[in-house]
């Protein structure tokens, strides 16, 4: 086999495979083909192996397969312990490939969207051995990024869309959970030792739990040689400020799923700047609703793993400067100061008006903490219409517990007359985002 030292700069490797820069950073990006180790000064390295790798792929492409077929069949040639320079040669023609290309097949339980629905199916009933053992099949036939996009992070999101739904307990949404989280961890610490200088802190803000993202992103950035510092979940921004001056990182990434953490990303990332520290965010809540990113002073990573990665290599050589953001209004301070303190006698109010119904208290309680934590968040980045998409996950999610569309009016309606009563004329901007909340 070829050598894999790294050796070829970008250029060399340009002029002997007659491709583009663009071309070839593609491929990386999309394909983890080829792997290049980077210099201290972030500049790309290659080998003798990756610039045959890529002849490779441009000759299966001459011959019809697209790169992502040709990348396909590199990795289920190998993945099969055969060498793919003595199975399939440049010189080869087109005819001679045919039949080899036509061995290389998987069949529909082998597929990624087979083998996905065999692992949920093993979490759903509790199987651990089944599910592992699909796990381990698929890391057999695919590679490591695939799996964990494709089968292990679609997994997830399949999970959580049937407990949202009703059609899984949680139960069965932790369990999955748990899995993944065991693999991610023991991938993550089977990863390379870093061959980089540069040091990345990744973790989650204040109250956000959700750290399947950033571990993802954890794995991915330590492969690329990258040392990776994660702090896990739930970390409170002093936190993140103490760990800052202990090791002064190239740059911060911050992940938030939900409204709420991204008011406390939002916190985090404020105390941290203005430490002149480079911060780098994303998460679901932030490609549900755009406009957040105006809020939050750092970069944003992009709606994908493959966009955050390049934005990683990019904020790592570049000199960015912090885009300004958007100020939250007098009038919103005014009315989370008021808030925070009369909440409590708010929900009571509440539930007193709501007695009547006969609903479960738990109901109450659990509305309680996801109105009012986001009421906080919307009123601390600067405007309530950023809580529009998470009433209609309150709604969907209390008519799958088999309760009436019209419980979640009655409610908005309690809550808009207990404010009123407790917080007069600071109400004023939040009943009129409630006059607006339709049932």
């Amino acid at each position: 086999m070829p050598s894999q030292t790294p050796a070829y700069n970008l250029k060399a490797v340009l002029q002997e495979t007659g491709l583009g820069a663009d071309t070839l950073r593609a491929w990386e990006r999309r394909y983890g083909l080829p792997a290049p180790q980077r210099t201290p000064g972030g500049h790309r390295l290659y080998s003798h192996d990756d610039i045959t790798t890529l002849k490779w792929l441009t000759a299966r492409q001459r011959e019809g397969l697209s790169i992502s077929r040709a990348v396909d069949l590199w990795r289920a040639v190998t993945a099969q312990g055969r060498d793919p320079f003595a199975i399939v040669t440049p010189a080869r023609t087109a005819a001679a490939q045919t039949p080899i290309a036509e061995t290389i097949y998987f069949p529909p339980e082998t597929g990624l969207d087979g083998l996905r629905a065999r692992w949920l199916a093993a979490c759903l009933n509790y199987n651990e051995s089944a599910a592992e053992q699909t796990l381990n099949q698929a890391f057999g036939l695919y590679s490591l990024e695939t799996v964990c996009t494709q089968l292990l992070a679609r997994g997830v999101s399949e999970i959580g869309t049937l407990w949202y739904e009703n059609r899984a307990s949680v139960q069965q949404e932790h369990f999955a959970s748990g899995l993944v989280m065991r693999r991610l961890s023991a991938l993550i610490a089977s990863a390379p030792t870093p061959t980089r200088t540069a040091t990345i802190i990744v973790g989650c803000p204040a109250e956000e739990s959700h750290t399947f993202t950033s571990m993802l992103l954890t794995l991915f950035l330590r492969r690329r040689g990258i040392n990776i510092i994660y702090l896990g979940a739930n970390v409170p921004a002093n936190r993140f400020e103490e760990t800052l001056t202990a090791i002064q990182p190239h740059l911060i990434l911050l992940s938030a799923q939900q409204l709420f953490t991204a008011a406390t990303l939002q916190q985090a990332a404020l105390m941290l700047s203005a430490r002149d520290a480079k911060i780098a965010y994303g998460g679901r809540i932030f490609h549900l609703v755009p406009e957040l990113k105006s809020r939050i002073p750092g970069f944003y990573l992009g709606d994908t793993l493959e966009s955050a990665l390049e934005t990683v290599e990019e904020l790592l050589v570049e000199r960015a400067v912090t885009p300004p953001i958007a100020p939250t209004s007098t009038e919103n301070f005014a009315a989370l100061k008021v808030y925070l303190l009369k909440r409590g006698l708010i929900e009571t109010t509440i539930n007193e008006q709501l007695l009547p119904t006969g609903l479960n208290p738990e109901y109450f309680a659990t509305a309680h903490k996801f109105f009012g934590n986001n009421i906080i968040a919307a009123l601390q980045l600067g405007d309530l219409h950023y809580m529009d998409g998470e009433m209609d996950w309150l709604r969907v999610m209390l008519q799958s517990n088999h309760l009436q569309e019209q419980v979640v009016s009655d409610y908005v309606k309690a809550y808009a007359t207990a404010i009123r009563w407790h917080m007069g004329d600071d109400a004023n901007l939040l009943l009129a985002w409630m006059a607006n909340v339709q049932p």
